[in-house]
């Protein structure tokens, strides 16, 4: 299977661009977002996302309202919160409103690449049942 196609949002470019680097060398395709507001713009554009890795704490939308935002408007891409400022409310709100986990900042580069894979796994299984219910159910109105 090839490597999930991935979005990194975070305000701090001093984050975004190193690991943005970190993963592109580990043969992801990634693309980055400097706002919750940047990233649903470029969701729209970009429809074959697998993952969202979404900071928490960022000025205008911040994570929490655009995980809402993401999965009302594509609710099969999974989200991976990552932060440094983890409270417990904010990792069980987000798990609540289907975030695919929560990480804090910095995190061991395998530890994220392995949640990315993960979360890519789920997106792609959610897919495949998407299509076979709807290979079953043309086979079935055409009597087959």
């Amino acid at each position: 299977m090839a490597k999930p196609y991935i979005m990194l949002v975070d305000d701090e470019e001093s984050f975004v661009e190193p690991m943005q680097k970190r993963l592109d060398k580990r043969g992801y395709k990634i693309i980055a977002a400097y706002s919750g507001d940047e990233a649903l713009r470029q969701m729209d554009t970009h429809r074959n996302l697998d993952v969202v890795i979404l900071d928490v704490k960022m000025p205008g939308m911040d994570g929490i309202e655009s995980l809402k935002e993401i999965k009302k408007k594509f609710p099969l891409v999974e989200v991976i919160m990552l932060t440094g400022h983890a409270t417990v409310e904010s990792a069980i709100e987000g798990m609540k409103l289907g975030a695919f986990d929560y990480l804090m900042k910095p995190c061991e580069m395998d530890v994220l690449t392995a949640k990315v894979e993960e979360a890519a796994g789920k997106k792609h299984a959610h897919e495949e049942k998407i299509e076979k219910a709807r290979i079953e159910k043309v086979m079935s109105t055409r009597g087959v």
